[in-house]
């Protein structure tokens, strides 16, 4: 059994980038992207100044998250160990990108397709080196048999002292550094400085570390930039489930409690809305693809491990169940929506929760690997179920409106303490990182004045005073407007917090 992989030696790397335009010439890679470039940081004060080198690429690690997350194979293992690609299954959904914890992949700009570092597996086949290791000058890059104990590769990263990068996620890469200085290897421990770096400019796609700068032992010189992949699609998609979910959740709870008998208000509307919420959210998700004209594939080349695939199940059955439950609503059969509102509240739970097992996938962000994201999407999803009929109390009679009133309250407040143990509980350095971006660096305006003020303090405002007098409809409905459009800005201050931290 084979089962390649890298020792760079950063000990004798000199910077020159001769790996990396063998790179672009041999796979004809366009401007602005790379498979594998040279990272420079610089320790120390002037006069005693170190600059160190690093190379970066894929670590065709063991337990690789892209190739689990990727929707239609076209992430996958050659026989050989290398995580190899196929331009022809990518639909471009960009999960790969924030599932790699080495941000090794980018969209080819030619072929809107996921592109990496495939080790030049057409030469490896050929009984070649890759590009990189024939061009290296000193030497510093050297293909490992990782599972050959005689290969002197391998021989030589037993008997010395390397390091992998970001050994705690988990995903045992198979890149090997030998003499790079830590802080190289930690994106968190470098920074780049006010006066930027040499040969490249500075542009927001260059996340630096904690705006607090926690942590910072060096700083970095040469490094490319990767640009955020999923942005205010993603946090629309998370919207218009939710309020999708949320509806028909709300209507079976009210069939539970005997109002099926209310054909407008919980047998038609609340499927109506749903499969129009679905059906914009479909859009987006298609929208979002680099290839949407392949988005079929993600059924005709499904990868069952993929929750971008379990979740496009998820979506349909839930479709088929608002269709049923329409259908039933509009004969007027509130004993079909008897039976429809269990299988009805369970699909849209699933709907409005799958996407934390989804970020989950995203191993690279650590901000989405929390157990409280599947709790706060299912009470959002109650917060805008409840705001959906707080709306529709104004046009049409709702029957148990006070009940709808404390579920929007009961969601409202269960999402604050969610948010808040959120917060107050950050895990790791990264998680630290994403959250002070989120609270205090470019996504505060976002999270406070939007996720926190309208999309919280003022629909619980709002709906306290509508229980507590008889004001009629139109508080609870001011409520469910505001926590809406509240929680848009909290997700997209979320999404976007947990693609701010450097992962190179």
């Amino acid at each position: 059994m084979t089962r390649l992989g890298f020792l760079l030696d950063s000990e004798s790397c000199i910077g020159c980038h001769a790996c990396t335009v063998a790179c672009k010439s041999e796979h004809d890679i366009p401007l602005g992207v790379n498979r594998t470039w040279v990272k420079y940081i610089e320790t120390g004060s002037f006069p005693d100044v170190n600059r160190h080198f690093s190379v970066m690429r894929c670590n065709h690690c063991d337990d690789a998250p892209c190739i689990s997350i990727c929707p239609t194979n076209a992430l996958f293992r050659a026989s050989n160990g290398v995580v190899d690609f196929d331009d022809d299954n990518c639909i471009g959904c960009k999960g790969c990108m924030n599932a790699c914890p080495y941000d090794a992949i980018y969209i080819n700009p030619a072929t809107d397709t996921a592109n990496k570092c495939n080790f030049c597996n057409h030469r490896i086949e050929q009984g070649l080196e890759p590009s990189c290791v024939v061009v290296c000058p000193t030497h510093a890059i050297k293909v490992a048999d990782l599972d050959d104990p005689d290969d002197e590769t391998t021989r030589l990263i037993a008997r010395s002292e390397t390091a992998v990068r970001a050994p705690e996620q988990g995903t045992l890469p198979k890149v090997h550094y030998r003499g790079a200085d830590p802080a190289s290897l930690d994106p968190l421990r470098t920074a780049i400085a006010p006066d930027g770096m040499i040969w490249a400019d500075t542009t927001a796609q260059h996340p630096t570390a904690d705006p607090g700068g926690s942590g910072v032992m060096a700083r970095t010189t040469y490094t490319t930039a990767h640009e955020m992949t999923w942005k205010a699609k993603v946090s629309s998609y998370l919207v218009t489930k939710a309020v999708a979910s949320g509806m028909m959740a709300v209507a079976a709870l009210l069939v539970l409690l005997g109002h099926g008998g209310a054909q407008a208000a919980v047998g038609v509307v609340p499927p109506l809305v749903a499969g129009v919420f679905l059906a914009v959210t479909g859009v987006l998700l298609v929208w979002d693809l680099r290839r949407p004209e392949r988005f079929y594939y993600l059924i005709t080349r499904a990868n069952p491990r993929s929750w971008l695939v379990k979740g496009t199940v998820v979506l349909g059955a839930f479709a088929a169940v608002c269709a049923a439950w329409f259908i039933a609503g509009v004969v007027g059969s509130g004993g079909a929506l008897v039976v429809l509102a269990a299988p009805g509240a369970l699909l849209a739970a699933a709907t409005a929760g799958y996407t934390a097992f989804l970020f989950g996938q995203c191993e690279g962000r650590d901000l989405w690997q929390t157990h409280l994201l599947l709790p706060t999407l299912l009470a959002q999803a109650v917060v805008a179920g409840g705001a959906g009929y707080a709306t529709l109390a104004l046009v049409a009679d709702v029957p148990g409106f006070a009940a709808v009133q404390w579920v929007l309250l009961a969601g409202l407040l269960a999402t604050a303490v969610l948010v808040a143990a959120e917060i107050l509980s950050a895990r790791t350095a990264h998680v630290r990182a994403a959250v002070a971006t989120m609270t205090r660096g470019p996504y505060a305006r976002r999270f406070w004045a939007g996720g926190v003020v309208l999309g919280l303090a003022v629909p619980v405002t709002f709906v306290s005073v509508g229980l507590a007098t008889d004001l009629g409809s139109w508080p609870a409905a001011v409520a469910g407007i505001s926590a809406t459009a509240g929680m848009w800005f909290y997700e997209d201050s979320f999404v976007r917090a947990g693609q701010s931290v450097p992962l190179s």
